[in-house]
């Protein structure tokens, strides 16, 4: 019995030092999602700022609302198709860090060049290789996170991640509207976007140097896999992909306020600011609720925040505000808990891949979506809401059966 004892407490110092490292690694995964949460926030800063006027910006162009859903849709059906190029490259290379700083640069250096387009065709060129850079950084940064994120649950990990994102969402829309008030034009707005751009660059220099390898914080990174993906990931992806081809995209939205003079040019950045605000805090509500409920949260939030399209599309000014709340809920679940989704299903060695073709279909449907609600725009309102809302229902079911779907 003495020995059993004095063996115990010789060996209790090493599970203390075991449990420090546990905690000391814990804290380290945290201060790297916090980083590269800087980053993000930064980075839309720059982007989101300029996507909040792009819609009237090639209006004034001479675009019409056809031209104006088209690019929109095909910079992300280019983009999102692109990531599964970027993805594969990032896993079969390892060189996540070099995919992940040549998307930046693309996505953050075309928001200031938009203002010197002259036309609305180099403007849209311009829309599209922003959209492009972000495919191309995406998987590998997603992949680094999911890393991360294993130490602190991966709904509150992406979620945190997406809030800070958010952050930036809010400021990039809001200084652009304050220029847009000062009378300083959409093309002075782009400019100064140039200053969150360059900074988004020097941080994420700063968190490669800092944490070279982010695959390090997942100390069991599972069963290494070289087969296809499972049936169940097959499933949520096509429950995405009528999420997606339903989703309104903002440029759109905006295109409509100005139109029927629901609000003022300065007012439209405002209340993109106020979705992504809702976004944010809706990311990390939905997070911790991925977390404890799993699939059962995002079917829960599909069928609330689909009812964002009536509201903005067929009201005045008050109902619209209502809308993009809730249009932002929906992009707070879909940039947090849809991408902590894919970690949980897939290996860590297959995941830049799984994000690639996960993000390729849905900026397919979410092209082929934008498209066909920007023709029916010119048409009627009533059957761009009836498309939106049907397809985002149909994404319900299929999101409660994955639920049931073995791992």
């Amino acid at each position: 019995m003495g020995f059993e004892t004095r063996r115990f407490q010789a060996r209790s110092p090493l599970e203390k030092s075991a449990e420090e490292k546990k905690d000391i690694s814990q804290e380290a995964a945290l201060r790297f999602v916090l980083l590269l949460g800087v980053v993000s926030l930064l980075a839309d800063m720059a982007y989101e700022g300029a996507r909040s006027i792009t819609g009237p910006f090639l209006g004034e162009l001479g675009a019409s609302a056809a031209v104006v859903g088209i690019v929109a849709g095909f910079g992300e059906l280019v983009g999102y198709g692109l990531r599964l190029v970027s993805g594969y490259i990032s896993d079969r290379t390892g060189r996540y860090w070099a995919v992940t700083f040549i998307g930046y640069v693309v996505n953050l250096l075309a928001v200031p060049l938009l203002a010197l387009a002259g036309r609305w065709e180099i403007a849209a060129a311009l829309m599209i290789a922003e959209r492009m850079g972000k495919a191309i950084r995406n998987p590998a940064r997603d992949a680094m996170l999911s890393h991360a994120t294993k130490r602190m649950g991966r709904g509150w990990g992406f979620g945190l991640h997406e809030a800070m994102d958010q952050i930036g969402a809010i400021l990039g829309p809001t200084i652009v509207a304050a220029v847009l008030y000062f009378r300083g034009g959409y093309r002075f707005g782009f400019g100064v976007l140039l200053l969150p751009a360059l900074l988004a660059l020097g941080v994420l220099f700063l968190a490669r140097l800092l944490y070279p390898r982010p695959r390090d914080f997942e100390l069991d990174p599972g069963k290494l896999e070289t087969k296809g993906f499972g049936p169940r990931f097959w499933l949520y992806l096509a429950a995405v992909a009528f999420i997606a081809a339903g989703y309104v995209d903002f440029p759109l939205i905006a295109y409509h306020l100005k139109k029927v003079a629901i609000a003022k040019d300065d007012w439209i950045p405002i209340l993109y600011a106020l979705a992504m605000g809702v976004d944010a805090l809706a990311a990390l509500l939905f997070g911790r609720l991925f977390d404890k409920f799993g699939f059962t949260v995002l079917a829960f939030v599909t069928l609330a925040t689909s009812l964002f399209a009536p509201l903005v599309f067929l009201g005045d000014f008050h109902y619209a505000l209502v809308g993009m709340s809730l249009w932002g809920a929906g992009m707070g679940a879909q940039e947090s808990i849809m991408r902590a989704a894919i970690a949980e299903m897939i290996p860590a060695n297959r995941r830049g891949a799984a994000y690639g073709l996960f993000n390729t279909g849905y900026g397919v449907f979410w092209f082929l979506g934008s498209a066909l609600m920007g023709i029916l725009y010119d048409s009627s309102l009533v059957s761009v809401v009836i498309f939106s809302l049907a397809l985002q229902l149909i994404s319900v079911p299929l999101l409660l059966i994955v639920r049931k779907v073995p791992r």
